[in-house]
């Protein structure tokens, strides 16, 4: 799984530069993303160094953001970035141990988000965003929302997939990243619009993925969550087990 997402990072970027002990991704398209203008750490690497490496590889940037994907590294980086202003979030890999589900509990279609700008999932995904963050500024709404298109690029098949309601309208996404040559797939970023809240829609996207996953022949099947979010819990109770973690850490 760690190799799978250190190379989907690298893919999905516009520029890759090389640090000691990790890589710097950038993607001027989308400067207000992080995932997309961030430091990837795997060690080794001095905790204590980061913060300067940091400063030193995104100087240019108004953020600074590290994600350490070495499990008994991360822990230690902790003290040192906190003491430099940094916030760190626990991630946790779980794999799905549960069975295949039979069928989605709602209509689910594929969507992909297309140069359309009035497209219903750009809408929905827009919507949401403001929901989030009312206050950002139209550039950052802007890379928030359109960044899916680089992601694109990241695995050997990405899907959009979308829930609706009787109507039509869009009430729930997450993005699908196969990869069949290596039998892994991963679910990312899955939402519900505010107003579609405890409807089962979620339920019918990570469904969907769950069965195109396993029809694509990928019987290692992931996401990352929040250690301190209910999604985790969310996501326990269908199917899939904590296996490892990640840990981020942001500075604003």
């Amino acid at each position: 799984m760690q190799d799978f997402r250190l190379s989907f990072a690298r893919r999905q970027a516009a520029e890759v530069r090389e640090v000691p002990g990790g890589f710097l991704v950038l993607d001027g398209r989308y400067a207000r993303s992080h995932e997309h203008n961030q430091l990837h750490i795997v060690g080794p690497a001095d905790p204590e160094g980061l913060p300067a490496l940091a400063d030193e590889a995104m100087a240019f940037l108004p953020h600074r953001q590290i994600t350490v994907h070495d499990q008994a590294l991360g822990p230690l980086c902790v003290p040192a970035l906190e003491r430099a202003g940094y916030r760190h979030v626990t991630e946790v890999l779980m794999v799905h141990t549960g069975p295949v589900p039979r069928a989605p509990a709602a209509d689910v279609v594929e969507r992909e988000l297309g140069p359309d700008p009035h497209g219903p999932l750009r809408r929905a995904v827009t919507a949401q965003q403001r929901r989030w963050m009312p206050d950002a500024d139209e550039r950052t709404t802007h890379d928030l929302v359109e960044r899916r298109t680089a992601r694109l690029a990241g695995a050997e098949q990405v899907l959009f997939l979308a829930a609706h309601d009787d109507s039509g309208e869009i009430t729930s996404w997450a993005d699908l990243y196969l990869e069949p040559a290596a039998g892994i797939a991963q679910i990312e970023e899955v939402v519900t619009a505010e107003p579609y809240l405890r409807r089962g829609y979620a339920d019918a996207v990570v469904s969907s993925a769950l069965r195109r996953a396993a029809a694509a022949g990928c019987a290692l099947r992931f996401l990352v969550a929040d250690q301190d979010d209910w999604p985790l819990r969310w996501y326990g109770r269908r199917g899939f087990t904590a296996i490892g973690r990640t840990h981020v850490f942001s500075r604003f």
